[in-house]
């Protein structure tokens, strides 16, 4: 089965978008084969708007219903090109997480926009949206939901961890004489880094090659007091977002203090370091697979690298898996999970207490017809 997966993540930077043939052997291992992904840039209008209505901004009804409308009308046309270029039979649509709401250590709520009905008018296929709800009503974060591709992809008899570094570091660890699997969000990895690029008006919108982090040096002052948080200390599962480390959080660490722009930009990169190695460390893991845009920045692998040594830092490129197009290869594969009536969770990966089926479904322009549900799906292989 085709199925496009998409996702704005933390960073509100682009649309990412992956074309991706899914099918389920006789021995339950499902393989996945990469046929095409991208990143679309968001419209200014429509990421201007989504970055307004983040925490710590206040916003309105009406301006969350034409954001979602926006959104999802964007949505459903960068979904109606991947079609028409690499075909499809369903279309699954993480869109964009506006709030993700934590009390007292547990997930209470999450909202994202991305209107699905836009997506199937543009389409007239299939849409799987809404992915995180069900989990969160089941005692579960609702994130980090990569933890069902990496506990299906890398189970073995190792200990290894599996990293996206995207605007949230999260982490997965799988394998080694059945232990459980054990997913969650280490802390900030380039959201706040995208502040100082904001402040220091690079074009990009982010630090490219970490050329500003490497000018720098590490404030070790500030770097104390970032870690402070007391959210690295809490015990997993766990989960955070923008709603917790903003630009506010930044600057109340700050605390007035002078500090250039270059050294603020490397501290980052060293608390994005410290905080992911802890956790890695304290998980016994014999290697690490790392995707999402941090792993394009050279000072931060290279620090990475030398804290989690002799455990070797790895790409998902090198085994078959686009790094930059991770996520969206994994909502591709959520998709054909509701799809087929496969629970999108696995136990331990989000904290839930029963792995559920996620998501709804909008029926595109033809009745809506599932397939025989699937009795499990025990393994994920990637296919050159």
């Amino acid at each position: 089965m085709r199925v496009v997966g998409m996702l704005s993540g933390t960073s509100v930077d682009g649309l990412d978008v992956a074309v991706a043939d899914l099918t389920i052997g006789t021995d339950d291992v499902a393989t996945l084969r990469p046929v095409h992904a991208e990143t679309v840039a968001l419209p200014r209008d429509v990421r201007r708007a989504a970055l307004a209505v983040l925490p710590p901004a206040t916003t309105t009804a009406g301006e969350l219903c034409r954001l979602d409308t926006e959104f999802g009308r964007f949505c459903g046309t960068v979904a109606a090109a991947a079609v028409r270029e690499h075909g499809g039979e369903l279309v699954a649509s993480l869109g964009q997480t506006v709030f993700h709401w934590i009390e007292d250590g547990a997930a209470r709520g999450t909202m994202q926009v991305g209107q699905p009905a836009w997506i199937a008018e543009a389409t007239g296929l299939p849409v799987v949206s809404d992915l995180r709800a069900r989990d969160v009503a089941a005692g579960g974060h609702g994130a980090p939901l990569a933890s069902t591709l990496d506990a299906l992809w890398l189970h073995g008899p190792e200990r290894r961890a599996a990293l996206n570094l995207g605007g949230i570091a999260n982490l997965t660890v799988v394998g080694g004489d059945g232990a459980a699997v054990l997913a969650y969000d280490t802390g900030p990895a380039n959201c706040l880094l995208d502040v100082v690029a904001d402040r220091a008006a690079i074009r990009e919108g982010f630090d490219v090659d970490g050329r500003l982090a490497a000018a720098g040096r590490v404030d070790e002052d500030l770097l104390d007091r970032l870690l402070a948080e007391p959210y690295f200390a809490q015990d997993p599962p766990k989960s955070t977002g923008r709603e917790l480390f903003t630009a506010d959080w930044l600057d109340r660490a700050i605390d007035g203090r002078e500090i250039d722009q270059h050294d603020l930009a490397a501290t980052l990169v060293e608390l994005t370091a410290r905080t992911v190695a802890a956790a890695c460390r304290a998980h016994d893991v014999t290697a690490v697979v790392g995707s999402g845009g941090g792993m394009r920045n050279p000072v931060l692998t290279r620090r990475l690298g030398a804290l989690l040594a002799p455990a070797p830092l790895r790409s998902t490129d090198e085994l078959g898996l686009p790094a930059d197009a991770k996520e969206a290869y994994l909502v591709a594969l959520l998709g054909w999970l509701t799809w087929h009536g496969v629970p999108g969770v696995v136990p331990g990966g989000t904290g839930s207490r029963t792995p559920r089926v996620l998501g709804r479904i909008t029926p595109g322009d033809r009745p809506l017809r599932l397939p025989e549900p699937l009795a499990r799906v025990t393994g994920l292989v990637m296919a050159r």
